[in-house]
């Protein structure tokens, strides 16, 4: 990734360094105008959510941190001396791991890493990064690939169907729409602007059925307060 195109990237940098930080600002044509509170990414074990806190209580092994961001799960399990590798695609969020002193840190898209791991972190919603339905194929094959013997992907999501539920509790979706979780963003902070990308909400029963069609078996683990889950995917016997 470009750093003049990262703008989550320069706002994790950022706020290391100065403890202050803009608006880090997220545009869709399906949703009005948000921002993504640069403390979430920089918060305790204490300040996570229970979700986010079983899924590290439940990491073993060979751990990857995936899209780690300011590198908050990876420096939890860092100090319980477990073994993680945190990577992400955005090069100033590497260096900020870097100085916060993640001990393994790899600039590096996911569906091109190599490597074992025994389990895979996907937190705040970090299977989203798979995109789109259509990629889930590709997903799984890329597990195929790096989940060793017996390894897990501990994953959160939501189901945003409630976006689109009525005052009478009913859900209606848009004629024209495909699968209501396939979304697109773009990125803002200062004058940093990021490219567009697709980004994916999965529900439960989704996430099942397209696992399951690859070989894989699906667990849910915990649900939040805000239609989110935390699901545990593993290869099938």
């Amino acid at each position: 990734m470009n750093s003049k195109k990262d703008p989550m990237g320069r706002a994790i940098a950022e706020y290391w360094e100065t403890k202050r930080a803009d608006r880090l600002r997220v545009f869709s044509p399906m949703f009005e105008e948000d921002e993504i509170p640069l403390t979430t990414l920089f918060r305790s074990y204490e300040d996570m959510p229970e979700i986010e806190r079983k899924a590290l209580n439940m990491a073993k092994g060979r751990i990857l941190d995936v899209g780690a961001g300011a590198g908050c799960h990876s420096l939890v399990l860092q100090e319980r001396g477990m073994d993680v590798t945190a990577i992400d695609i955005s090069p100033l969020s590497v260096e900020t791991m870097k100085e916060r002193e993640v001990k393994k840190v790899i600039e590096q898209d996911f569906f091109t890493l190599e490597g074992q791991y025994d389990t895979i972190l996907m937190l705040m919603n970090g299977i989203g990064i798979v995109g789109t339905l259509e990629r889930m194929p590709e997903f799984f094959k890329q597990l195929d690939s790096i989940l060793a013997s017996g390894g897990q992907v501990l994953c959160d999501s939501s189901d945003i169907s409630y976006v689109f539920e009525t005052e009478d509790g009913i859900i209606e979706l848009p004629d024209d729409m495909g699968y209501y979780g396939e979304h697109s963003f773009r990125m803002q902070y200062k004058d940093t602007i990021g490219e567009p990308f697709d980004w994916l909400y999965i529900d439960a029963d989704t996430l099942k059925q397209k696992s399951g069609r690859c070989g894989y078996a699906v667990e849910l683990v915990a649900e939040g307060e805000h239609y989110d889950y935390l699901a545990r995917i593993t290869k099938k016997e």
